[in-house]
């Protein structure tokens, strides 16, 4: 069942059933009332990760709390996705994009990965789950991204489980054709790696294409910034071997 894109959504942290009511956040009511000036008796969609997507109707609202009367489901929870995304961190502003577009391209974990040439290795995580909860409100995601601690790069190569092959994105990789690549990947479980701005280092690249589990592909005959790479990458998988591929052949 496709998403409403003509009401509003929001994001509960609460339970959604039948015949219950919840209370929003004061900065959802704010939203509610002074933004999109909506008024008891108006309807929203709400959804939390994990009981589907509901019709609310707004019961009461202030300036700092807004009661919804929850109506009805509209859709049901759908499963988390399995692919897992792992990004070097970038800069602010280009992270919030970053963040955003994997989202919306069915990612169902994000994993920041700290390399050789990352230039930002600290983040505030509480930041990207905002920009996670925000792009699946705005993009009718229903199940929401596990976001996961930064990790080395190392470490998260030691860990890997091996059944899940991991796709890396190389500009020197064997092969100019990563649509071949990535079809004979239909059946596995996937995850996505993305280096930083500046490139792995060859000592990265070696350890990555000695792995029998990774599978380096390239993007095109021109060098593409990182956080245009991701979303190049993640299309390709989805296209290839992930779920745009199984709304063709259903």
């Amino acid at each position: 069942m496709r998403a409403n894109y003509k009401m509003q959504r929001l994001y509960l942290a609460d339970g959604l059933s039948q015949g219950t009511k919840v209370e929003t956040t004061r900065e959802q009511a704010h939203y509610l009332a002074h933004v999109l000036r909506m008024r008891e008796g108006d309807h929203v969609l709400v959804f939390n990760g994990c009981d589907g997507e509901w019709l609310a109707e707004i019961a009461a609202l202030s300036k700092k709390s807004a009661h919804l009367a929850i109506r009805e489901q509209t859709r049901p929870q759908t499963p988390k996705p399995d692919l897992f995304y792992c990004f070097a961190p970038l800069k602010q502003g280009r992270l919030d994009y970053l963040v955003q577009k994997a989202v919306e391209m069915g990612a169902g974990h994000l994993q920041p990965v700290v390399t050789q040439h990352t230039q930002v290795p600290k983040l505030g995580l509480p930041r990207l789950q905002a920009n996670v909860i925000e792009a699946a409100e705005q993009c009718g995601v229903l199940s929401i991204p596990i976001v996961h601690e930064p990790i080395k790069l190392d470490r998260l190569l030691a860990d890997w489980e091996e059944e899940r092959r991991l796709v890396f994105c190389d500009e020197d990789a064997p092969t100019n054709d990563p649509l071949t690549a990535l079809t004979a990947l239909q059946n596995a479980r996937l995850g996505l790696l993305v280096g930083p701005e500046g490139g792995f280092s060859e000592a990265e690249r070696r350890t990555l294409r000695a792995l029998p589990f990774v599978v380096p592909i390239p993007l095109g005959p021109r060098i593409l910034r990182a956080d245009t790479a991701a979303v190049a990458a993640l299309a390709l998988i989805q296209a290839a071997a992930g779920d745009w591929r199984d709304m063709v052949t259903a």
